[in-house]
């Protein structure tokens, strides 16, 4: 059984590039520590309306635009090693693009 990792990242709206261009910094990285499986980033910028009709794009910002990551790892123990190193490299970079400190939940993967 793997151990994942979401987190939200509310970002400021005139930070897009920076945490966009941070997060082309960090993928690689993150893609190196030991136990990794898998990171993707998505940005979210639609939203349902119907169900079953297409997701439309979101026409403005309000407070924030909204990214999530996911990471997985084989261990719980190898997570919480690349979450050490991730809190000391980018923590303090991060909370500069953010409207408040990132949300992380974190669990057993079901596959």
């Amino acid at each position: 059984m793997s151990f994942s990792e979401v987190k939200l990242f509310q970002v400021k709206p005139d930070k897009l590039d920076e945490f966009e261009n941070l997060v082309k910094e960090m993928l690689p990285l993150q893609k190196e520590l030991a136990g990794y499986i898998d990171i993707k980033y998505m940005k979210r910028f639609f939203v349902f309306d119907k169900i079953g009709e297409a997701p439309r794009p979101l026409t403005k910002i309000v407070k924030c635009v909204k990214y999530y990551s996911y990471w997985q790892f084989d261990t719980i123990e190898n997570y919480a090693n690349a979450t050490s190193w991730f809190f000391s490299e980018f923590e303090k970079r991060l909370s500069k693009l953010l409207i408040m400190p990132f949300d992380i939940m974190c669990g057993e993967s079901i596959e």
